[in-house]
């Protein structure tokens, strides 16, 4: 992994915590989902249970991305970030 992809990705994590308003539930998954991909790999653990809404949902949102890099991971929550940054600011 090159240093520069995880400087701005450090960056990024940081940014996403500036925006003026937070993303919908939605986006908030993908996000969740890359950063999980991009940190640990692929998904570990059994499925929350069907009370568990939020657990599930993270889950699931983090699955879906099994088999991405953690670098390819890292670029499209980079990427991301960035298109929120730029809808933030109109």
């Amino acid at each position: 992994m090159s240093e520069d992809l995880k400087a701005r990705f450090d960056v990024a994590k940081q940014e996403v915590t500036q925006l003026s308003q937070a993303p919908d539930a939605q986006t908030q998954l993908r996000l969740y989902g890359l950063y999980k991909q991009s940190t640990v790999g692929n998904c570990t653990g059994s499925r929350p249970g069907m009370l568990d809404f939020a657990g599930r949902a993270k889950y699931d949102a983090w699955k879906a991305l099994e088999g991405m890099s953690q670098e390819d991971a890292m670029q499209k929550y980079i990427e991301l970030v960035e298109e929120l940054k730029a809808a933030d600011k109109k």
